[in-house]
């Protein structure tokens, strides 16, 4: 996931269920341009090694929650 450090910290905190990561396009090109990703912030979240959904642009913690 793509999203703010507070956010992510925060949900990866209250879900230990669930895997949070970053990733820094400016330095890993091939990794970005695999999950298309066009603009920042952008949220994929992922179910056994496969994209479930993908979105572009800030969300509230809230929204974020209720895709995952």
């Amino acid at each position: 996931m793509v999203i703010s450090s507070r956010k992510r910290e925060e949900i990866a905190n209250e879900r230990a269920d669930i895997k949070v990561g970053k990733i820094n396009v400016d330095e890993q090109h091939e990794l970005a341009s695999e999950f298309g990703i066009m603009s920042i912030p952008t949220l994929v979240v992922m179910k056994n090694g496969k994209i479930v959904q993908q979105v572009s642009g800030a969300r509230p913690k809230e929204a974020i929650l209720t895709m995952i």
